[in-house]
């Protein structure tokens, strides 16, 4: 069952016929122009689509922290449909245009004193961001040139392969308990997923953030590079991966996925009524209060 608008990887149609195409060439050393490319670029997101790679490049473009408001995710979401339907495009690599910060995660001001129909709209783009990302048909890779905790690090957990910058000062994880806040069940499904249910258990009860390394040692990330090599890494990787036949990739990315992006189809109304019962809680909003605050004096 599939709601309005949604459409998880399960119940998308498989491009067969790109199985058929001889492997692509890696993409082209940085610094050289991409050729035939198809860009696009709305206020928050970027997309050039290499068309003789079918390799789209996503950068985030909204400083000063990439923060997933709700205009970011609508045009997230509807930048990965464009890409999605393009037969030319068979993968995405996700990385920051912003320096030090891949993203944020979600947007507090989205959640802080708004009504229940924002709350509603919100919360419904985010599912459709995780649903997008999570369920591709297109093989993802996140670039992450930056720190990126919580919805970032969603982000992030939700592509096939994650590269990160090998600097100790970049951090990534899910942090809502450090905000009082609760990860949802899709975000710890998608956690566990990657690094286990130890590792996810006292990372999500402690809100940690875990320095590059650390979140290499934890399979939190796949690969750590320097900085400058990142996108060199991200395109052989993808390169590597669309090495394979397409509908053998998407069959197997389906069987690992679909449970995880069943249960939120199922329930998606419920979540949307739970979170919008412990966001309207007069404690929760203190605290999300108190939080913008600190951020407020930290930039003074």
């Amino acid at each position: 069952l599939c709601p309005p608008g949604v459409l998880p990887l399960c119940c998308r149609p498989s491009a067969w016929d790109r199985a058929t195409r001889p492997p692509p060439s890696p993409l082209q050393a940085p610094g050289l122009p991409l050729a035939p490319c198809r860009s696009f670029s709305n206020n928050k997101i970027q997309v050039e689509l290499d068309e003789s790679s079918g390799v789209a490049m996503m950068k985030f473009k909204s400083p000063p922290v990439n923060s997933l408001s709700l205009e970011f995710l609508t045009e997230f979401s509807i930048s990965l449909e464009k890409l999605e339907n393009n037969r030319a495009c068979r993968g995405v690599i996700i990385t920051s245009a912003v320096p030090k910060i891949f993203s944020s995660g979600l947007d507090i001001t989205e959640m802080c004193g708004k009504s229940v129909e924002h709350y509603t709209e919100f919360w419904r783009a985010v599912q459709e961001m995780w649903l997008r990302l999570y369920g591709s048909n297109m093989v993802t890779v996140a670039a992450v040139n930056g720190s990126s905790p919580a919805g970032g690090c969603l982000v992030a957990l939700s592509c096939d392969y994650r590269i990160m910058a090998e600097n100790p000062k970049f951090s990534i994880g899910l942090n809502e308990a450090q905000l009082g806040i609760v990860a949802p069940f899709w975000f710890k499904d998608t956690f566990v997923n990657v690094v286990g249910h130890r590792i996810a258990e006292c990372s999500l009860q402690l809100g940690s953030l875990h320095p590059a390394p650390e979140a290499h040692k934890l399979g939190l990330v796949d690969e750590l590079v320097p900085e400058e090599k990142l996108m060199e890494k991200a395109a052989a990787v993808m390169a590597q991966w669309l090495a394979l036949p397409d509908h053998a990739r998407q069959l197997t990315k389906t069987m690992m996925r679909k449970a995880v992006l069943d249960r939120l189809v199922a329930h998606r109304e419920e979540d949307i009524k739970n979170f919008i019962t412990f966001v309207s809680k007069e404690s929760i909003q203190k605290s999300l209060r108190m939080y913008m605050e600190m951020l407020k004096k930290r930039k003074s």
